[in-house]
């Protein structure tokens, strides 16, 4: 009778609790509805164990019962030149786990690259060798330890941890001229590499980059940082510009000799990867022509530089590239992966280029290669699998026995996964649209062994919130496809009502915004939703994980199949006795705020306002790889970059227009709203803008975020 009692008492509270409302300080300053996960996880080498961070260090945890055995290394115990105790929380391991590189102070530079402090801890002596005087970047031990090579004004350096020893590889690097060892803009933010330099397996050398950007363009952003704002100017190729010319050289770290790798004779053509054999004195080289529809493998000779062909690929269209191709011991095979049959799927090679196997097939694309076990002759990787959302883990043998793949996970959703060293245990983060993750050990048969973080304690602060239940949906496009989709209603909502209806698109080629996992909703858009929106999102033509020819029907005119897809989804929705047609929305950042300059513009009919956050306005004004990839240059195909470029069709704008940039962005720049803004001004359209002073493409910092997320939310209460 007490218990019974006492719930009836409390039922009026715990209705009120169930019920409470989100805010923008829930989502962007207090961080109610962050998830757990584990800090500083690595699979040690025996993979026996792993590494986790805390307050007090870094420890080491067993695989089999995810417990904690030991500390590896007190946070009190790393000390600097004074005495002074340094974080251990942005470090990096050597290969045989004796010491770490501490990073103090990074700053970024730009998306991928940053510079620090660097210091040389040794785990057993707990001394701290301070790597250089100054910050550098790319700080990176040599296989056995005893090196670190790393970059400074834009010259490869290595020094000697056991005689101190600091050696100068390269002289010739100037601030927009020469880059040694350290990728250029558009290599950095397009072949999503930024360290271009490699040891060899046995550190006796290093391979490095150099780019002449000498006759590349130069663009210069206002900085407002004083009195005078100063101009920072750095090399950036547009679409049709010149690139840097490139080689490859290769420094024998005991003699000093430097030799330049043979990539032939033609200059106007990427190297996008380097990868050294499983022979130290082999050096694989990626080549690849400006159109980027010819791939080639060399391999180099690192006493002469010759080379020899390894791999030829080419495409109708354009060659992906990634970080799945993998020598094998023995110097006889490598795996690759390949988009050749439609899908991107598992190939076995000779060394002689002869392909052996091809170790998947079938109507889904692999995701990502994550390890090979060569003992048992199987890849792990994980494949978009049974639908293009979900992601699993799957093995397959390369042996003399040819086997079925064998798939490892089980349930619908994203399982994102890390395998341990010696491929018994993997840890699984698995969550789906409305769940969040669970990270778990689990051995590689799949059975369970221990739950690391159930994050409960998140889902039930969630059950306090009116948090809607997204769901996935499917429309027909025009041209006869289906859009795969979500829905996310809100948690009152009533069928005989009419709602208004956000679109958050991104929409760029390959990309994916309508996955099983935990985020793809955020909690603004539960937020807005719980405001009485209903939000949407669909992934359009040109959209990855549903084979090639869905994504690359898109080529040579970026935003035409794209704009078209999302106009006849509204369109489809607005059949729908639930939303009001009269009030469709749309969102999006960087190719999302193309999409969304487009909504408004091309799709006025449709799309009554639009908040389009750095968007590119015109391909002309963007970096030459990624557009170049996609559209070729603007010399060949001018109608395919102007036709769908919403500058050109501002006077068609009807519905209220929202554009948000930063002015320090060094990927799409400001001038992209400049224009657009420009052109609205000359055809008399109402709009409304906001920059933010200095801020790069991702626009945070400070209050940044907070800010920009509630103009958003201001600008859609009041216009849509």
């Amino acid at each position: 009778m007490r218990n019974t009692a006492l719930t009836l008492l409390l039922l009026p509270f715990l209705c009120i609790a169930q019920n409470k409302k989100i805010t923008l300080d829930d989502v962007y300053r207090i961080g109610t509805f962050k998830a757990e996960s584990v800090p500083g996880f690595r699979s040690m080498n025996d993979g026996k164990y792993f590494t986790k961070s805390s307050a007090t260090g870094l420890l080491k945890n067993n695989f089999i019962t995810g417990e904690t055995v030991e500390t590896l290394i007190n946070a009190s115990d790393v000390k600097n030149e004074k005495g002074e105790t340094l974080p251990v929380d942005d470090i990096e391991w050597n290969k045989n786990e004796k010491k770490i590189l501490v990073f103090i102070g990074r700053e970024k530079i730009y998306r991928r690259s940053s510079k620090a402090i660097v210091y040389a801890y040794d785990v057993q002596t707990k001394q701290a060798v301070k790597v250089d005087t100054g910050k550098i970047i790319h700080a990176t031990y040599s296989p056995d330890g005893n090196k670190v090579a790393f970059v400074k004004n834009n010259n490869l350096y290595f020094k000697n941890l056991v005689t101190s020893q600091t050696t100068q590889v390269t002289n010739d690097g100037e601030w927009n001229k020469i880059i040694n060892g350290n990728a250029d803009w558009v290599y950095e933010e397009e072949f999503e590499f930024t360290r271009a330099f490699q040891w060899s397996k046995n550190g006796t050398y290093l391979a490095y980059y150099k780019f002449n950007e000498s006759k590349v363009p130069e663009f210069s952003m206002t900085m407002y940082n004083g009195l005078y704002p100063t101009q920072y100017s750095f090399k950036y190729p547009k679409a049709g510009e010149p690139n840097s010319a490139l080689e490859i050289h290769i420094y024998n770290i005991a003699t000093g000799k430097d030799v330049k790798a043979d990539i032939g004779q033609e200059t106007d053509i990427y190297i996008p990867r380097i990868k050294w054999t499983e022979d130290d004195n082999k050096l694989g080289i990626a080549w690849m022509n400006r159109l980027q529809n010819h791939l080639k493998w060399l391999v180099a000779d690192a006493t002469t530089g010759t080379t020899s062909a390894l791999y030829d690929e080419t495409n109708k269209y354009y060659v992906e590239i990634n970080d799945d191709l993998q020598f094998l011991a023995g110097g006889q095979h490598f795996i690759t992966t390949s988009e050749k049959n439609g899908f991107k799927h598992i190939y076995l090679y000779r060394m002689n280029g002869e392909m052996q196997a091809q170790l998947t097939n079938g109507n889904f694309d692999v995701d990502n290669i994550l390890g090979i076990d060569e003992k048992v002759r199987t890849v792990y990787y994980t494949a978009a699998y049974a639908s293009p959302m979900d992601r699993q883990l799957f093995a397959v043998n390369y042996g003399d026995k040819k086997t079925a793949p064998r798939q490892i996970t089980k349930g619908a959703g994203t399982h994102k996964i890390d395998m341990n060293s010696d491929f018994t245990y993997y840890v699984d983060t698995y969550s789906d649209i409305n769940t969040p993750p669970v990270v778990a050990i689990y051995d590689i048969k799949g059975k369970p062994v221990k739950t690391l973080v159930d994050n409960a304690g998140l889902k039930n602060k969630m059950t306090a919130y009116s948090i809607g239940q997204a769901t996935f949906i499917r429309v027909p496009n025009s041209k006869g496809d289906s859009l795969n989709g979500w829905m996310l209603k809100p948690v009152n909502f009533d069928v005989t009502k009419k709602y208004p209806v956000l679109f958050c698109n991104y929409g760029g080629p390959g990309s994916q915004q309508v996955t099983d996992k935990w985020g793809t909703v955020s909690f603004w858009h539960q937020y807005l939703a719980q405001n009485g929106y209903i939000i949407v999102s669909f992934d359009n033509t040109g959209t990855g994980f549903r084979g090639e020819d869905f994504k690359k029907k898109t080529y040579l005119q970026m935003g035409k199949l794209e704009i078209e897809d999302q106009v006849d989804a509204a369109r489809f929705l607005g059949t729908l006795p639930y939303i009001d047609k009269a009030r469709i929305g749309h969102w999006g950042w960087s190719y999302g705020g193309f999409m969304s300059s487009l909504a408004i513009t091309k799709g006025a009919d449709v799309f009554k306002s639009a908040v389009a956050v750095a968007p590119v306005t015109s391909w002309r004004f963007y970096d030459n790889i990624y557009t170049e990839r996609f559209m070729r240059t603007p010399q060949e195909n001018p109608k395919g970059y102007d036709d769908n470029s919403p500058l050109n069709f501002t006077d068609r704008i009807k519905g209220k227009f929202l554009i948000i940039h930063g002015t320090g962005d060094d990927n799409v720049h400001f001038q992209n709203s400049v224009m657009m803004v420009d052109k609205m001004i000359q055809n008399n359209v109402d709009f409304e803008s906001a920059y933010y002073p200095n801020k790069s493409h991702g626009i945070s910092g400070g209050n940044t975020t907070y800010h920009i997320y509630k103009k958003m939310t201001d600008f859609i209460l009041r216009n849509l």
